[in-house]
């Protein structure tokens, strides 16, 4: 049996109840447009990264979110001072970038004992059919799972020029790309995590790759994939592409 009752049709959706924001990065590829601003605040259509993310986090229920900052640290704060909805709290890495998985960690006290969600921020999409948050949400299932990540077609995203990172087994399992393979699904930046998972964890700095592959040793890494066109934007050309994508007649 499921943790949460699905036998209801009353009954409100889960969502997490915070959300991890992974917005510390020093957006090197980002350049020049990061020069004078954190890679969160670049604009795709008239608005920060960032707040295209919290914006859909929101939307989707979710009422808090934990920001990580690191990198022009003082001009993210600030530009999320007056944010209302989700409620925002800061998680300092000015001392020291903690990478993904060091960063979470650091947070873990602001995130509660519940699941969560974590979504990078510089990761967008034009939704398909519903919200795909909701989506990931109704996947999770916390008996089974450690880790549910989002996973795009990379044939059909934007801004993602790599091989693909995992292939998908029929009932979600997720299986790694071999070296030298091409696989049909790449990551999101977006995935809803268990605090058990963490248990252990290296010290400072580290990926969350290094958790997904102990929860791949244990089958407990699962995906969903995303409705809609994924956009990666990591490039100034990504948010030229981007920008066009979404101003496309069927975008």
């Amino acid at each position: 049996m499921k943790t949460r009752d699905r036998t209801s049709k009353s009954a409100k959706p889960w969502r997490p109840q915070s959300a991890m924001v992974l917005a510390a990065g020093m957006g090197s590829r980002m350049r020049p447009l990061t020069d004078q601003v954190p890679k969160p605040l670049v604009r795709v259509k008239g608005r920060a990264l960032i707040d295209h993310v919290l914006d859909r986090i929101g939307e989707a229920g979710i009422g808090h979110a934990v920001v990580n900052v690191h990198y022009k640290a003082d001009m993210l704060t600030r530009h999320l001072a007056d944010r209302l909805q989700p409620e925002i709290t800061i998680s300092d890495e000015r001392d020291s970038l903690l990478d993904t998985g060091g960063g979470v960690v650091r947070a873990l006290p602001k995130l509660g004992n519940a699941p969560f969600l974590i979504h990078n921020a510089d990761s967008t999409w034009i939704e398909g059919v519903g919200s795909n948050i909701a989506r990931i949400c109704e996947t999770w299932d916390a008996e089974k799972m450690d880790f549910l990540l989002l996973v795009a077609l990379a044939s059909s995203s934007v801004g993602y020029e790599g091989r693909g990172d995992f292939n998908m087994q029929a009932d979600g399992l997720m299986v790694r790309r071999r070296e030298r393979e091409m696989a049909p699904f790449a990551f999101t930046g977006v995935s809803i995590a268990h605090p058990r998972a963490f248990k252990d964890a290296p010290a400072g700095a580290f990926s969350l790759n290094e958790l997904w592959s102990r929860a791949i040793e244990t089958q407990r890494l699962f995906g969903v994939r995303l409705d809609g066109i994924w956009m990666h934007i990591g490039t100034p050309e990504a948010v030229t592409a981007a920008e066009a994508r979404i101003d496309e007649p069927n975008g």
